[in-house]
C-alpha cells in the first residue's frame, strides 16, 4: 500500500509489519479507523477482522472494503474483540486514542482549534463532553483534567468552567477552549495550545478510554493463540505507561521496585517481549506524518500460559478518585 496516498497514514505500520513478520493467519485490527493497519496487514497476506465503535468508520470503508475478501468488519469496541472474533487469532493490533479522521471533522467536537458541538463521543452514543462540563461537580471536572489530562492547572480550570456555565451552558468546542485558555499564560511559539491537556482528559473520560484499554488488553490476551502477537501503538505517556506495565507484568519482567518490599511471586509468563523498549518513528516517517512524533509501539508474543485479566493498580491504570456527582439543582 502506498502510504503517501492514504487519506490517513497509519502510524508505525512499517515497524509493525517488519517486527511481526511473517504476517499470516487471522488478525484483529481493534481500532479500525480509516483502515490503514487493516490494509497493511491484508496486503502482507493476513485475513483481518476490523473493529470500530464509530459508525462513520464503517461508512467510509464501504467503497474499498469490498475489494478485500479477507476483511470482515464489526461494529463494536476492542474490549470485546475476543467475543467478536469468535475464534483464536494470530495477531492483534491496537492504535489507541482518537483518530485524525475524527479530529479533522469539527462536527465531532474533538478539536479545540475548530468550532463544533462539544461532543467527543467516538461511538456517537451516550453522554457528551458538554454533558460532563455542564453537569458534573467542580471536583469531578478537576479530577478528570488532572488524572486523565495531566493538567496541573486542573483546579483553576474546573473553577472557571463552573463559573462560566452558571452564566451560559457550554455547547461548542471553542467556547470551552476560550475559558480554559484564560486560565493559563499565553503560549510561547512552539508550545502546545493551552487546552490540549484538558481536551485530552475530557475525551478520555467521555469514552472511558482507560477502562476500554484494560479490558482490551485482557481480551487480546484471551483471543491470541500461543505464538500470537499483540502490537499496541500509544500517543501519550499515560497510555504508554499502562501498556508498558501490562507487558512487564505479563512477561514476568517487572521485578521489585523496592528492595525492602516482599518479593513478587514468580508467575508463568503469559507473553514474551518482542520489543524491549518502545519503538518510535524514524526520520522518514516523521517527514511524511508529523502525527507520528508522539507515537510509541510495543509488541509482545503470547505464550501457552492461561490468560489472566490485569488489575487496575498493577498496571497503573489512571482513575478519578471521585464519582461524577452532578451539580445540585437549584
Amino acid at each position: 500500500m502506498d502510504q503517501t496516498r492514504a487519506p490517513h497514514i497509519p502510524v508505525l505500520l512499517k515497524p509493525i509489519l517488519t517486527l511481526c513478520a511473517p504476517i499470516q493467519g487471522l488478525w484483529v485490527d481493534g481500532t479500525f479507523g480509516a483502515g490503514g493497519y487493516s490494509r497493511g496487514l491484508l496486503d502482507a497476506g493476513a485475513r483481518v477482522i476490523g473493529i470500530d465503535r464509530d459508525p462513520l468508520a464503517h461508512q467510509m470503508a464501504a467503497p474499498w472494503a469490498k475489494d478485500y475478501p479477507g476483511l470482515r468488519l464489526a461494529l463494536g469496541t476492542f474490549s470485546d474483540l475476543d467475543e467478536i472474533a469468535g475464534e483464536k487469532v494470530d495477531g492483534v493490533v491496537l492504535d489507541l486514542g482518537v483518530s485524525s479522521m475524527q479530529i479533522d471533522q469539527a462536527e465531532r467536537g474533538f478539536s479545540f482549534q475548530k468550532d463544533g458541538p462539544l461532543d467527543m463521543r467516538m461511538s456517537q452514543e451516550g453522554p457528551t463532553a458538554a454533558d460532563l462540563v455542564n453537569e458534573a461537580s467542580e471536583d469531578h471536572i478537576a479530577d478528570v483534567l488532572f488524572h486523565f489530562g495531566e493538567e496541573r492547572a486542573a483546579r483553576r480550570m474546573a473553577r472557571a468552567i463552573v463559573e462560566a456555565r452558571a452564566k451560559q451552558p457550554f455547547t461548542t468546542t471553542l467556547q470551552l477552549a476560550e475559558v480554559i485558555a484564560r486560565c493559563l499564560p499565553r503560549p510561547k511559539p512552539g508550545q502546545s495550545h493551552p487546552a490540549t491537556r484538558a481536551f485530552q482528559g475530557l475525551r478520555i473520560a467521555v469514552n472511558a478510554e482507560f477502562d476500554q484499554l484494560a479490558q482490551g488488553l485482557a481480551a487480546a490476551e484471551r483471543a491470541l493463540k500461543p505464538g500470537g502477537l499483540l502490537a499496541v501503538v500509544t500517543f501519550h505517556s499515560l497510555e504508554d505507561r499502562v501498556v508498558k506495565r501490562y507487558f512487564q507484568q505479563a512477561s514476568g519482567q517487572e521485578g521489585n521496585a523496592n528492595r525492602y518490599a516482599p518479593m513478587t511471586a514468580q508467575v508463568t509468563p503469559r507473553f514474551t517481549l518482542v520489543t524491549k523498549k518502545a519503538v518510535e518513528a524514524d526520520a522518514e516517517e516523521l517527514s511524511l506524518n508529523p502525527r507520528a512524533r508522539s507515537a510509541r509501539l510495543r509488541i509482545a508474543r503470547r505464550t501457552e500460559a492461561p490468560a489472566k485479566a490485569p488489575k487496575a493498580d498493577d498496571i497503573d491504570l489512571p482513575q478519578t478518585p471521585d464519582k461524577p456527582t452532578r451539580k445540585k439543582s437549584r
